[in-house]
């Protein structure tokens, strides 16, 4: 059954209706999703493997029968190993279909249908008793519930639930104990993504309003790969500080609760910024630990994970700390998410840590990485230097991008009238209308615009391309543009490489078989998925998060003329680059550079050329595109293979579709 959906097109700004499979949105989820990634990780499964050979072992021990419930099964890879350690029947539970599904192949495959049962719902709704899902109570409960931040999947109401109806008291718990820290640091890099900072740009000057640096944020935590953040971005102001455990073989409370730990500053400086992150204990002794620490805190081999990073938490207001002070970091937890406040102990309160709340509606707007872009001085810089090079004081400037500080700039540079969707001391008039619904009306006549600027950048953007939704509006505005009207951008060029994961591979990369059982119907089900549709698509990833090594040389492989209006026509390119260095090759990297002039160009992915050695460093703001080739190419580095492409831009529907290929010569 196919269904009627509308669509938002995030690069023409039309709503699509679109024909649909009933089971588009469940493909989607499935392709997209990180099953892969952790049954790669295998420092995950062994300790997960460990932990539950010994809780088997207790129960046995106790003469007892080892009956596991398994919440969260995936694949049924937890309820597998507790069978082959011993266990003699497990319950594993598992509330997206697909996947139980998939699981149910994946135990009948490896010989355990007989003793394990695939109950497809949520764990608050399985029952216990004659006629319910299960006979008795568990005596072992094994669980992967968690997310970045621990208790963001609702793993404490689950938890919760389960003590109370569907494990026995005093039960063995898989893992046994989760323990959450945090340090306290001054940083200049993270604090940027929080708060906008003042521009101090040779001749322009601004300070946020009051409102803006006096609000608290958004109390969602930015949960990023830690590791490559490097250390010297940071000043630790205090030591590692142990905040909470939780011990998940005991009964489990979703209420609010808080926690402090006091302690005092090892250095001066300003306490802006919570690192966190949490460590699993496998067993009651501690001695099966599977850590989330970022890799600059420990010497043994790095691990890599992308189900679970590392967290950073933005205090409410920044505080001045001086070496030697008192500090007391509190973390307030509820049902699903935490939040940190920091106070002197000397001037602490009974009053609970209120959960912090955007009241300036900047951060209900603008996201973490957007807030780094717009602190970015380089590229303030880059518009300011572009702007001061084409206005003049009888310029009327039209700015479309969705909350941008450019028609301000612009303001600030002396243009006569600026049109835009912010407000600037009310010389900036706010046009409360998409740009390609203006009229002459709106803007005081026909062709009025002399200037027409935008970085560009749209929230509603996903993939690089997106923002060539700056194009269509200009095309929208023809007729209200001068006739010798400036473009800023004036063109846009897409540029592309082939590249070499260190380990962003893993979430795409079937996994044959894990800890020795064989998972090939999940690897089937999600390239069945992909096969729906996604294969053929790129995706949206932050490779600064995710080192990469370029295996060809970057090249600009379609180029899009602002100076005129949208073609009627697609645009197509085809081209080969050669494989020039040895490594294998995962897929192509893909990003959009805009000419906001001649000679001044702002880039979404490379910060600066790759190096000899293949080395990329990515814009931090910004995610690049990512196509993974369904098998990887092993490059000898000799020029010897070559990738080819092919691109088609479509400006009807505003997609951009692409082929690659790699040969031998």
């Amino acid at each position: 059954m196919k269904t009627f959906c509308g669509r938002a097109n995030p690069t023409t700004g039309a709503l699509d209706w679109v024909e649909e499979s009933e089971e588009y949105d469940y493909h989607q989820e499935i392709a997209r999703s990180c099953y892969a990634d952790m049954l790669h990780d295998h420092d995950r499964n062994e300790k997960y493997y460990q932990g539950i050979r010994a809780a088997v072992a207790r129960v046995k021990a106790r003469g007892e029968k080892a009956i596991i419930l398994d919440i969260g099964t995936g694949t049924g890879l937890l309820s597998m190993m507790a069978l082959t350690a011993g266990a003699d029947f497990c319950y594993a539970v598992e509330v997206f279909k697909p996947m139980a599904e998939a699981a149910q192949c994946i135990v009948e495959k490896n010989g355990f249908a007989d003793r394990i049962k695939i109950i497809n719902k949520h764990s608050t709704d399985v029952t216990v008793g004659p006629d319910g899902d299960m006979p008795t109570k568990a005596n072992i409960l094994i669980t992967e519930l968690f997310d970045t931040e621990l208790i963001g999947e609702g793993a404490l109401p689950s938890y919760e639930h389960a003590h109370q109806n569907l494990v026995q008291e005093n039960c063995e718990a898989v893992p046994h104990r989760a323990t959450v820290y945090a340090q306290l640091v001054e940083s200049e890099l993270l604090w940027s993504w929080a708060q906008l900072q003042p521009v101090d740009v040779e001749d322009v000057h601004l300070v946020p309003l009051p409102a803006v640096g006096r609000c608290a944020g958004a109390h969602s935590v930015c949960d990023i790969q830690l590791s490559q953040v490097s250390p010297d971005s940071f000043t630790p102001l205090g030591p590692l500080c142990t905040m909470f455990s939780v011990d998940f073989s005991k009964p489990v409370s979703s209420a609010f609760h808080s926690f402090s730990s006091q302690f005092v500053a090892r250095s001066g400086g300003r306490a802006q910024v919570v690192l966190s992150w949490w460590d699993l204990d496998m067993d009651p002794s501690g001695s099966i630990v599977c850590t989330m620490a970022p890799s600059w805190t420990y010497q043994q081999p790095q691990m890599w994970r992308d189900h679970w990073m590392q967290s950073v938490y933005f205090l409410p207001e920044e505080k001045t700390v001086k070496e030697g002070d008192e500090l007391s970091l509190t973390v307030c937890h509820d049902d699903y998410s935490l939040w940190y406040s920091l106070q002197s102990p000397s001037k602490q309160t009974e009053t609970i840590p209120s959960r912090p709340c955007c009241t300036c509606q900047a951060h209900l707007v603008w996201n973490r990485p957007r807030f780094g872009e717009l602190n970015d001085r380089h590229r303030n810089e880059s518009f300011i230097r572009a702007l001061r090079s084409v206005l003049r004081e009888d310029s009327v400037c039209l700015s479309v991008s969705d909350g941008s500080l450019l028609p301000v700039f612009a303001h600030k540079l002396g243009a006569k009238k600026v049109l835009e969707a912010n407000r600037a001391d009310g010389a900036v008039e706010l046009l409360e209308t998409r740009p390609e619904h203006l009229t002459s009306n709106d803007v005081g006549g026909e062709q009025v615009i002399s200037v027409l600027i935008g970085e560009p950048y749209f929230s509603t953007s996903l993939l690089p391309w997106h923002s060539l939704y700056f194009w269509y509006c200009r095309t929208a505005l023809a007729g209200l543009l001068q006739p010798d009207a400036t473009i800023l951008p004036c063109s846009a060029t897409l540029h592309m490489a082939a590249v070499e994961f260190q380990d962003l591979w893993r979430i795409r990369a079937p996994c044959g078989t894990c800890e020795g059982f064989d998972v090939t119907a999940m690897d089937q089900m999600v390239q069945e998925s992909l096969d729906f549709r996604e294969s053929r698509e790129a995706e949206p990833h932050p490779l600064w998060e995710y080192p990469c090594r370029a295996l060809t040389d970057a090249a600009a492989v379609m180029a899009f003329d602002f100076k005129q209006c949208l073609p009627q026509q697609p645009i197509s390119s085809q081209g080969t680059l050669p494989l020039i260095r040895v490594g294998r090759c995962h897929g192509v990297v893909l990003w959009m550079e805009y000419n906001l002039t001649s000679d001044i160009t702002v880039s979404s992915g490379l910060i600066r050329p790759i190096s000899e050695q293949g080395d990329c460093e990515w814009v931090r703001h910004r995610r690049q595109g990512v196509y993974f080739f369904r098998s990887p190419w092993e490059s000898s580095g000799e020029g010897r293979a070559e990738v080819t492409y092919s691109f088609t831009f479509e400006p009807t529907s505003g997609d951009i579709k692409m082929d690659f290929s790699v040969a031998s010569l």
